[in-house]
């Protein structure tokens, strides 16, 4: 596929001849991996569900001295701490129940041309990430071997925040980077995007009319 002018592409997720992609590649382009999040990882890292849980915990907790200071009995110190756990299960679980959602319905794929997702719950879309508008890509990696790879894209590319959460680096408003999240095997997955942003920046490059030539910057960020 080629575009004097790459772009983020976002088309609507319908009818996929080829899973996870929005059509078939083409000739030239090779799928180098498919994937999807790890559901509990999404939720954790994510969705912050561990930390929603030991907030709701310290709830229950709190209430259950208060009741004992003001000479509550034991099954009124229960009851209190009961209430606000039971209040807790419900966003818990369904946080849970979306990030479950969430990753049975997202695909990430890297080609030898751009990195794929597909995402979305309410309003699946598709977007494509051709390697000439990713910067820089980099591993988040986690002690039992799973991570996150974030993509920088490149200056003037922008991607939609709301479209893409919660595939996103947290804390990036500014310049969102799409975010392969919750990848148990992230470090071989990163090993794959890494050789393959690399053999695409060894391409030559087509010669632009004179007009339409413009000074451009690329960057590369080894993973770690």
């Amino acid at each position: 596929m080629t575009d004097a002018a790459p772009r983020p592409i976002v088309t609507e997720h319908g009818l996929e001849p080829v899973p996870g992609l929005p059509g078939r590649l083409p000739e030239g382009e090779t799928l180098l991996w498919q994937g999807r999040p790890a559901w509990r990882l999404l939720a954790r890292r994510a969705l912050h569900l561990r930390g929603i849980a030991a907030y709701f915990l310290l709830l229950a907790v709190w209430r259950g001295a208060t009741i004992a200071a003001d000479g509550g009995s034991a099954a009124d110190i229960a009851a209190g701490a009961a209430l606000l756990i039971a209040l807790g299960a419900v966003p818990i679980g369904f946080l849970a129940f979306y990030a479950w959602i969430a990753a049975r319905v997202t695909v990430y794929s890297i080609t030898t041309r751009r990195v794929v997702m597909r995402v979305g719950v309410a309003l699946p879309v598709t977007i494509n990430l051709p390697f000439a508008l990713i910067e820089a890509a980099s591993l988040a990696r986690q002690p039992d071997g799973s991570g996150d790879i974030a993509l920088r894209m490149a200056p003037g590319q922008r991607v939609s925040w709301i479209m893409l959460w919660p595939h996103l680096r947290p804390w990036r408003f500014a310049r969102p980077e799409p975010m392969l999240r919750g990848l148990a095997d992230a470090e071989a997955v990163a090993q794959i995007l890494g050789r393959a942003l690399a053999a695409a920046s060894a391409l030559p490059v087509p010669a632009l009319p004179e007009a339409a030539r413009r000074p451009a910057k690329a960057g590369a960020e080894a993973m770690a």
